[in-house]
């Protein structure tokens, strides 16, 4: 069974009923010359004794997708790259509210990447197809989902635009939603307005309506019936006992005044209730207790919210929370900043490099290089945690790419700023929205480290509490606002205008108008905090740390690049070993020399251009004999450059024998005195002192 559609410059083609047969829903999605299998599977039975939805969501790209074989001992595919792993975070970001409240079966999405065109990105197919697999499922699922890239090319939208095509584009948006809403927000932008991004999110409603259409029919052709699923959850008894228990603990916990107050209250006020109840009932479960306490809890603070105009720790909906940054903290990083917000704290600091620091990446496209890059770490000590220290997990690696995107927009060009630049965010504690604290400590942190930013970059995070048609607008969201609340909405930008943009709900969907309100509310809170960043540091300090290594960048004609390298890299080698600088030298004649010594970089530099460009006559240099003869000595003044020095032009003194003057392997200091038609170098140590 085959559908298709008009999808921007391509058609949209879905299949199912030819793969995968076994699972519970599966498509074959082809845009262009990329094609995406997206599976879905549901457990039979749900999953007991969890509190939460098991979803998971697994993108794999194929490297014979493109016609490649894997790099490495092995052969094969290994751990997933970041690009899987953002890939699987936008496929699972926008489906996991559909699903029934209380629904806890396992459910597994797959997409894989069979085919790769090299222009088109797999990742729209992926989200359409996990929609469409979990549409024509049995699996109780209340999309589909639609989704679509959207570009902006001068001042014109482009509907999923090609990698080359995004190059020239000042938006990177990804939209997710319903018919008539939206579900999920994804944007990198060159500092664009509020009123754009909007233009933007509505001409992609129009084409999220279409990726829907088409999935409609094809369920109308051979969607499955959907199950009724067997919702776990509190019973309304267990509900009330525990409301009645609780209330008046709650109100006492949530208005003490630190996060460690409340959550130590609450704590207590949990095993309280927990052992009353299986005292009465040695049929409960901890479980079931904790899932009815935290429904009382969540209704207590959305009530807070929606009904006393307050929030938990005392603001009001637009009120932020207090801001202090500081620059220069550690004495041997190149760059460091702290912003601290309220309980939230990022410590980022800034690392400068050579080209040979830039990351490869080895992607369906091709081989491409980064040389920027934003870490984000989350050690569990800064929420008061203990847990075994692993690597970075998708929540980090999400977070990472979020700030790194908000601070590509403002990062100087190849040109300006020949440097590698590895930025890390250290979380030090969170109390809501640390990747917001990431992008402003990394901001200072930049401009500490002396790299010449466009503008500083701030971000704020917004929730949302909606009940029916009511609905209020939190700016700057503390943890438990995020985890009872409707939304995280995130946006950075400079002064002049939005440079990223993410949001996530866990409800099916808002309108544009009030998609609207929220960045409306975003802005001067923004600011506001782009302000608090200018009163420490307005701009990049003029020079790098004492402790970053100066490189400096010039182009020579990509035919000397031979004769700067000589054969087997005899002669760089040596330009190298005799400076100490280090030099790369790139196929379009750029050469980077750097080092942490100045004279290093100039003496390398002199050398080089001494090689490759057109030596003048008068030049001084520092030569070394080489070959003795007759009529004169000659001398290497550069790797692979040699001169000759006539008997008359060894000494201002008459020599007789030019072996009384100079034996080789003497450094003398010479000067050019002559050319001659042939290129032959003459030169003069008498003229030289």
């Amino acid at each position: 069974m085959k559908v298709e559609t008009k999808f921007g410059n391509e058609n949209l083609v879905i299949e199912t009923g030819k793969v995968a047969r076994q699972a519970n829903g599966s498509v074959y999605v082809q845009y262009g010359g990329t094609v995406v299998l997206a599976t879905a599977v549901s457990s039979k039975k749900l999953r007991e004794g969890i509190d939460f939805f098991p979803l998971s969501v697994e993108y794999q790209e194929k490297t014979y997708a493109a016609g490649r074989i894997p790099g490495g001992y092995f052969k094969r595919e290994g751990r997933p790259t970041e690009k899987e792993i953002l890939t699987a975070r936008l496929v699972d970001r926008p489906i996991r509210p559909l699903f029934p409240k209380g629904f806890k079966n396992e459910v597994q999405i797959f997409a894989i990447v069979l085919s790769s065109d090299g222009a088109n990105d797999s990742d729209i197919p992926a989200i359409i197809g996990a929609s469409a697999a979990l549409t024509i499922s049995d699996i109780p699922f209340l999309g589909p989902i639609g989704a679509v890239r959207v570009g902006l090319i001068g001042e014109e939208f482009s509907v999923n635009p090609t990698f080359e095509e995004l190059e020239k584009s000042s938006l990177n948006l990804v939209a997710v939603g319903m018919k008539d809403r939206i579900i999920m927000l994804e944007a990198g932008a060159s500092e664009i307005s509020e009123e754009k991004m909007l233009e933007a999110i509505k001409f992609a409603q129009v084409h999220i309506r279409r990726s829907i259409e088409i999935q409609e029919e094809l369920q109308k052709k051979c969607g499955k019936e959907k199950i009724t699923p067997d919702l776990k959850g509190p019973s309304e008894e267990l509900y009330k006992t525990v409301k009645d228990l609780t209330s008046e603990g709650l109100r006492k916990a949530y208005s003490l005044p630190s996060k460690e107050q409340r959550e130590e209250a609450l704590d207590i006020l949990s095993r309280d209730v927990i052992e009353k109840l299986k005292k009465e009932d040695d049929t409960l479960g901890d479980a079931d207790v904790k899932k009815a306490l935290e429904k009382v809890e969540k209704e207590q603070v959305r009530n807070l919210i929606l009904e006393k105009n307050t929030r938990v720790d005392g603001r009001k909906h637009e009120d932020i929370r207090e801001i202090t940054c500081e620059v220069g903290i550690l004495p041997r990083t190149h760059g460091s900043g702290l912003f601290t917000r309220g309980q939230t704290q990022s410590l980022s600091t800034t690392t400068l490099g050579t080209s040979r620091d830039e990351q490869r990446l080895d992607t369906l496209e091709g081989e491409k290089f980064k040389s920027f890059m934003l870490h984000y770490n989350f050690p569990p000590f800064s929420v008061g945690e203990v847990r075994p220290a692993r690597g970075p997990g998708r929540r980090e690696i999400g977070h990472g790419a979020l700030a790194e995107r908000a601070l590509k927009a403002v990062m100087p060009s190849e040109e300006k700023f020949p440097y590698t630049v590895r930025v890390v965010s250290d979380i030090l504690e969170s109390n809501g929205s640390s990747s917001m604290a990431t992008v402003c400590a990394s901001t200072l942190s930049l401009m500490d480290a002396g790299v010449p930013i466009k503008k500083p970059v701030s971000g704020i995070a917004m929730g949302l509490v909606k009940e029916g048609d009511r609905a209020v607008i939190l700016t700057d969201i503390a943890g438990v606002e995020d985890h009872f609340g409707d939304m995280d909405f995130k946006v950075t930008g400079t002064d002049s205008g939005i440079t990223a943009l993410q949001m996530d709900l866990k409800i099916d969907g808002i309108d544009l108008d009030l998609i609207k309100k929220i960045t409306a509310q975003a802005k001067p809170a923004r600011l506001f905090i782009l302000k608090k960043i200018m009163d420490v540091m307005s701009a990049p300090r003029e020079s790098l740390s004492e402790y970053a290594p100066r490189i400096v960048a010039i182009n020579i004609d990509t035919g000397k690049i031979r004769d700067l390298i000589g054969p087997g890299g005899k002669i760089i080698k040596k330009i190298i070993l005799d400076t100490g600088a280090n030099i790369e030298v790139e196929d379009d004649g750029k050469v980077s020399v750097s080092s942490d010594s100045s004279q290093a970089i100039e003496k390398a530099l002199e050398i080089i251009k001494g090689i490759t460009g057109q030596l003048e006559v008068g030049t001084l240099f520092d030569g070394t004999i080489t070959r003795l003869m007759n009529f004169g000595a000659f001398c290497e003044i550069l790797p692979g450059k040699e001169g000759l020095i006539h008997v008359s032009e060894l000494s201002g003194k008459f020599v007789k024998n030019v072996e009384d003057a100079v034996k080789v392997g003497d450094k003398v200091k010479v000067k050019l005195i002559k050319i001659d038609e042939m290129g032959r170098l003459n030169l003069s140590v008498k003229q030289a002192n």
